[in-house]
């Protein structure tokens, strides 16, 4: 059974910081892609950051240099260390995994509200 379970989001004020957390479980974790989307009401999901199994991070240009996405293989868990918080980062928070194949699945959590606000 897998599961993705994010966690560290909460309320900030602009320019503050957050990391969030996502565990997983029920996979093998080091052969996914990982990534983090976030959705805002009345916005279509966009994707955040992205780590792929070799370890290489991609991040959509309203975060980049902001943002980081990282790994712990031995702890099944991906990281999203957010600096410089704007409001236009508000939004649900949530973690996906994306195996090598179709066949490995693709996996989503239940998400990780995040509210930049003075």
């Amino acid at each position: 059974q897998v599961q993705l379970v994010e966690s560290g989001g909460g309320l900030v004020q602009p320019g503050g910081s957050l990391r969030l957390s996502c565990a997983a479980s029920g996979i093998i974790f080091g052969i996914y892609t990982m990534s983090w989307y976030r959705q805002a009401p009345g916005k279509q999901r966009e994707l955040v950051a992205t780590i792929t199994r070799a370890g290489n991070t991609n991040y959509t240009d309203s975060v980049e240099g902001r943002f980081t996405i990282s790994r712990d293989i031995a702890k099944n868990t991906v990281y999203l260390q957010m600096n410089s918080l704007k409001s236009e980062d508000t939004a649900v928070y949530v973690c996906n995994a994306r195996g090598p194949h179709t066949i490995l699945g693709n996996y989503w959590g239940q998400g990780t509200q995040v509210t930049v606000s003075s």
